[in-house]
């Protein structure tokens, strides 16, 4: 009861508080004398009686109608006596898009009322949304009104000199008194870390009175290096008190709210100049440097004076005794102005602005590594570290919180955050002009079955009248996505998105490459590196929270994904065009781990997932993150056994066979449960591979001998061919060097010559190595020549690096070494992307050069493959460097070569 009894006498409160604002609002509607206002008072007061209303009693509504009221009574104060000529054409503008917008305010808040209960719990979000930008725009109209009421103050006092109004005339002779002195800039930033050089780049520019503009992102620093500049002593020495600063974003964005601002702010005296004439002799009488700040909001090409208000900042970059500075997030500047880069921090200068708010904690890793995530953003550290401080964190707490929560940590009890530094770029003319709104999206009700029917590719398998029955009413046209909904899908992946790719991510968007500028324009994204992409704080912050509520991530999703799903066969042209993957491969494994983590058991994505690992295999082989999420599927689980197959092949690829085999025993076991027969024999090809380079050379040759026995009673000639090129190699390595022939030689006889090239390449290749290891070097080359024609025919660079490499064996064991060393130089130019087979080839060149006497050398180039084993986690391989490096470091204390053993053995 005692609950319910405050909850009633509150709403009471906040009901009362409403029923004196509306009889504000009611007299002075009474009371003036301008018809325009009397609407706007009408429209007010009929807000005000909507919220006041049980339904809307909550706190976001009654703040809006206290808004309300409060640009009421600003209206009043400038209406109140006057004439309607007397009110100037600005404020006229204002009163009605006042009642305008408090006449839609009130619709909308209508519409609300009248949806059911669980409607009002879906939408609560968007309500408050909506709110906030109903505020923003009643802020707008209100800062106009106080402008302008300042404005007709003055005039009043000036027309009161003339009638003799002694009170009046000493006001105006205050006011004038104050104008002619101009303002002073705000005062200097308390530090201003790691920006030394470059507030050295913009002394010398302004000693020289040339323009210069620092652009970039909101929150970056802009401001606090101007006013650095401003308050340095050799900027005092130069310009003394002429140095001005505007803040452009707290006035209208009018060509006659601009030109008012300039003259007072540098005491020029003249009161509502219609163009920069009257201002000019002030101007160009004196030295000044002034800097306007945030100009982003004057210079929005899509703003309502861009034209006027751009021709006159131009013509301020021009005057030769002033140094104009401007900061802004968008790039329409005048041409002239030298635009200087806004680095980016180093980590130094970023954890120092950290201490310099939290000063209680001491210096700590874990900072430097909150800075990097911030991207080293001024303001997103500034907010950290004052929340951190404010709310006494230690720093674990500090980083708990900053994992639970990103970007919502970044606000502070005063209410600055960098929400509001972003929003204010999204609400710029510029960025609503791009595309307009969507309709929220709607699931396609039909099932998946019939909208694959629908799609272009499956329509060419089915005849026309039974596509007809399939597909019984048109699929609706996809609505083009916003621009906020774009940048959300930028946010989303760690790299942002490739510039090549728009057409095909996009589809739907016709001016899409456009838009992309123009969030480069606004400082929204950037591009680095042929990717446009953004700074970590504004990701995180536009990043959607449930990425499954986004259409058109949802859709991104699902095309990379048909890019990941061609065939990677060697022969054919797709393989060449997934190099792609060389330079997405983060962005796809963030989208992987992303759509995992919602949904363990999506099907779609497994496959995805596995036919990424063969994108990596072939074009990349690195570690995985998916690695231990594949391994945590249930032995059940469809997609396990296919993905366990290509995670162990990966392994593999980087040179780490033992991991590769304990995954390829779990993938045996899951395919002999299922009893897919062609399934095992292909594990087992897998795995007779890794024995052999772990030198199991008996269980290798039983598995390959059970797979080609599966092979054959299948007729699967190709696949026979294939399990004896394995056998070939396996006894090779065992030393039985005729049976291995043998078996090569069979597997060159099945193999046709014409779309099984990588095959017949592979096997010339095991052949060349037999007759090297049976000392027969002619035969061993004309097989190598062979394999390297196929090779390079096909631009195969891995087989070309290995048949290389194996020919620089050739010659080393015969003594050679010239050759030798141009064979592993070519072996070398063939590594792309594989720091394994680089880490090999690098071996074999210290081995080469240790044997003639090229000691510091041979050092050099084994320290860095040892570099590269230890971080690829290739014990064996690392093991072999260090002994080799070691016989290097004896030979060079000692000043002789011991004998080393051929790498070819």
């Amino acid at each position: 009861m005692a609950s319910t009894s405050q909850s009633h006498d509150g709403r009471d409160g906040l009901s009362s508080t409403l029923d004196t604002d509306i009889q504000v609002i009611t007299r002075a509607r009474d009371t003036s004398g301008i018809p325009p206002a009397q609407d706007a008072f009408d429209s007010a007061g009929a807000l005000l009686t909507t919220i006041r209303d049980p339904m809307f009693n909550k706190q976001e509504y009654i703040d809006l109608g206290r808004l309300c009221a409060g640009v009421c009574k600003a209206l009043d104060r400038g209406s109140k006596g006057r004439r309607l000529d007397e009110v100037s054409p600005v404020a006229l503008e204002a009163i009605g898009e006042l009642t305008t917008t408090v006449a839609t305010i009130q619709r909308e808040i209508v519409k609300l009322g009248k949806r059911n209960a669980a409607s009002q719990v879906l939408h609560a979000k968007n309500d408050k949304d909506s709110i906030a930008a109903w505020s923003r725009d009643l802020n707008r109209i209100l800062h106009i009104f106080n402008t302008e009421l300042a404005i007709m103050l003055v005039a009043d006092g000036h027309r009161n000199t003339s009638t003799g109004q002694g009170g009046a005339i000493e006001q105006h002779r205050t006011t004038q008194a104050s104008v002619s002195l101009g303002e002073s800039p705000p005062p200097p930033p308390r530090a201003c870390f790691g920006r030394d050089q470059l507030v050295e780049e913009i002394l010398g520019l302004a000693e020289n009175l040339e323009p210069v503009a620092l652009i970039g992102a909101g929150g970056i620093g802009k401001t606090s290096i101007a006013l650095a500049v401003l308050h340095h002593d050799r900027v005092k020495d130069r310009f003394g008190d002429n140095r001005r600063f505007i803040r452009c974003d707290r006035f209208p964005a009018s060509y006659p709210h601009f030109l008012a601002r300039i003259s007072q702010v540098i005491g020029a005296g003249v009161e509502n100049p219609e163009d920069l004439t009257p201002l000019r002799p002030f101007l160009g009488s004196r030295e000044m440097i002034l800097f306007l700040d945030n100009a982003e909001s004057i210079l929005d090409p899509q703003g309502r004076d861009f034209r006027e208000i751009y021709a006159a900042v131009e013509e301020l970059s021009r005057f030769e005794n002033i140094c104009l500075g401007i900061t802004s997030r968008i790039t329409t500047v005048p041409p002239h102005c030298k635009r200087p880069v806004v680095p980016t921090l180093s980590v130094e200068s970023a954890c120092e602005i950290f201490y310099a708010i939290y000063t209680d904690g001491g210096r700590s890793d874990v900072i430097g590594d909150l800075v990097r995530q911030l991207d080293f953003h001024a303001l997103s550290i500034t907010l950290l570290a004052t929340t951190a401080a404010q709310n006494v964190w230690d720093y674990d707490r500090l980083a708990r919180e900053w994992d639970a929560r990103r970007v919502q940590v970044l606000q502070t009890p005063g209410k600055e955050s960098l929400a509001a530094t972003i929003e204010l770029s999204l609400n710029s003319p510029t960025f609503h002009q791009l595309v307009p709104p969507s309709e929220p999206h709607q699931p396609d009700p039909r099932s998946k079955f019939h909208r694959l029917a629908a799609s272009p590719a499956f329509s060419k398998f089915i005849p026309s009248p039974i596509l007809h029955k399939l597909v019984p009413s048109p699929i609706p046209c996809e609505i083009p996505p916003s621009a906020r909904e774009l940048l959300e899908v930028v946010a989303f992946f760690p790299q942002g998105i490739d510039e090549k790719n728009l057409d095909w991510l996009f589809p739907t968007t016709s001016n899409r490459r456009e838009i992309f500028d123009k969030f480069c324009i606004l400082s929204l994204t950037h591009r680095s590196h042929g990717f446009i992409t953004m700074l970590a704080p504004i990701r995180d912050y536009l990043c959607p929270l449930n990425p499954e509520s986004s259409p058109l991530l949802c859709a991104t999703r699902d095309r990379y994904f048909t890019r990941l799903s061609v065939h990677l066969n060697p022969n054919q042209p797709s393989f060449r065009e997934a190099e792609w993957i060389k330079w997405e491969d983060i962005n796809v494994e963030h989208l992987l781990n992303v759509f995992i983590s919602i949904d363990l058991s999506a099907c779609e994505v497994w496959d995805a997932c596995h036919n990424f690992m063969d994108h990596l295999v072939w074009h990349k082989p690195r570690h995985t993150l998916l690695g231990p999420k594949i391994e945590g599927l249930p032995d059940g689980h469809r997609s396990k056994a296919e993905c366990l197959l290509r995670l162990s092949t990966l392994f593999g690829r980087i040179g780490n066979p033992a991991e590769e085999k304990r995954l390829l025993i779990h993938t045996l076991t899951l395919e002999r449960e299922k009893g897919d027969d062609v399934r095992v024999a292909r594990t087992l090809g897998f795995l007779c591979d890794v024995n052999r380079r772990l030198g199991l050379y008996t269980e290798g040759i039983r598995q390959v001998e059970e797979a080609s026995e599966i092979h054959k009673g299948c007729r699967d000639t190709i696949n026979q061919a294939q399990c004896l090129k394995q056998l070939a190699w396996l006894l090779h390595d065992d030393k039985q060097l005729n049976a291995a022939e043998s078996a090569a030689s069979r597997a060159v006889n099945l193999i046709p010559e014409k779309g099984q090239e990588f095959l017949l390449c592979t096997s010339h290749h095991v052949l060349g190595e037999i007759y090297r290891r049976k000392g027969k070097k002619e035969k061993a080359i004309d097989h190598y020549e062979t394999a390297l024609q196929i090779a390079s025919r096909f631009n195969w660079q891995n087989l070309l690096f290995w048949i290389h490499y194996a020919m620089a064996e050739l010659f080393s064991s015969k003594g050679e070494s010239g050759n030798a060393n141009t064979r592993i130089q070519q072996a070398k130019s063939h590594v792309v992307d594989n720091a394994y087979e680089l880490g090999r080839a690098m071996v074999f060149q210290a081995e080469l050069w240790f044997k003639q006497g090229r000691l510091e050398e041979a050092r050099s180039e084994g320290l860095a493959a040892l570099e590269i084993f230890e971080r690829l986690r290739a014990a064996k391989d690392a093991r072999g460097c260090r002994k080799l490096l070691q016989k290097i470091e004896q030979a060079i204390e000692s000043q002789s070569i011991p004998d080393i053993p051929d790498s070819s053995a």
